[in-house]
């Protein structure tokens, strides 16, 4: 067995716990391919992960490499891997049972389940920084809220890498208005993906009620906090969603936690493709040894997806 080089943690803590080196390959088992990264999106999990958020959720095993979206090229499959050969060009996201065999690495194992072909038209960035995002979207949009032709639409956070895509997938789904929270700076882009921008905090129940008299037929939280004022314009018998929301007794069926589903994401990537989906990279780190600093950067939350790449063509 060979050595790889990857981003690691050997303890939780902030980002100065992360270190780069030499780790061995990772194994590739039935039901996997090997993926030589060639770019790992950034999210706020992967930081929250690091400072132990998670620990009472999932296993973490050190040392553990941070990342679960990948972009890259299909190295070696496991046995009865129909789905994928060597060479092709894949994105997944790849998150497993576990936490430690993360995307910040020069090679990944992941499992075919959660395995997309990257169409020719998406960039390495673009196609990296579509995967939790993107269907943490489309879980919430299409799977949960059902939202169809001629509903209004609330999304919280819609400036954020979620939000950005929320936005635009309802849109795609049939919805007569979207409304998205954010800050002032974030409005002109959010019109540009279809949405009627407002200013979150204090009155924004009333600010919603103005775009909407009749209130909204769905919501889909993004953010956390905000539950109040989404029962507040919600209309009766409308549907409400929450990836953030967990402080409140008894929404726990309409809480959504994204799963790995190649199915899904490949319906994604063909709607880039396609020009009917924008993916908002913001920012792009060059090299394994900036993975602190891309971490750093989207914790500091400026909209759009920070990408980290990992190796070129």
């Amino acid at each position: 067995m060979t050595d790889m080089r990857a981003a690691f943690y050997d303890s939780y803590g902030d980002v100065d716990v992360l270190q780069v080196g030499e780790l061995p390959d990772p194994r590739v088992g039935p039901g996997e391919a090997l993926v030589e990264v060639r770019a790992a999106a950034v999210n706020p999990v992967d930081w929250k992960v690091m400072a132990g958020g998670l620990d009472p959720l999932m296993e973490v095993r050190f040392p553990a490499i941070p990342g679960w979206d990948v972009a890259g090229v299909v190295r070696a499959v496991g046995p009865d891997i129909p789905e994928v050969e060597v060479g092709d060009h894949v994105l997944a996201y790849g998150r497993k049972d576990w936490v430690q065999a993360g995307t910040f690495a020069e090679l990944v194992s992941v499992p075919v389940r959660a395995i997309a072909h990257k169409p020719a038209e998406l960039s390495w960035e673009e196609a990296t920084a579509l995967p939790l995002a993107g269907q943490t979207a489309a879980r919430t949009l299409r799977d949960r809220l059902a939202v169809t032709d001629g509903d209004v639409v609330l999304v919280h956070n819609a400036s954020g890498g979620v939000g950005r895509m929320g936005v635009q997938l309802a849109r795609i789904l049939g919805a007569r208005t979207v409304i998205g929270t954010a800050s002032e700076r974030h409005h002109d882009r959010l019109r540009e993906l279809g949405a009627t921008p407002v200013v979150y905090g204090e009155g924004l129940a009333d600010r919603v009620r103005e775009i909407a008299p009749g209130g909204v037929d769905v919501v889909a939280d993004f953010v956390g906090g905000v539950y109040d004022v989404s029962q507040a314009v919600l209309t009766e018998g409308g549907r409400y969603a929450s990836i953030a929301e967990h402080d409140v007794p008894g929404i726990e069926d309409r809480i959504v936690w994204v799963r790995p589903d190649g199915a899904q994401l490949q319906w994604l990537a063909d709607l880039v493709a396609d020009d009917r989906l924008e993916v908002d990279v913001v920012r792009v780190f060059e090299e394994l040894e900036d993975a602190g600093a891309a971490l750093r950067a989207n914790r500091e939350g400026h909209g759009g997806k920070v990408v980290l790449r990992v190796s070129e063509d």
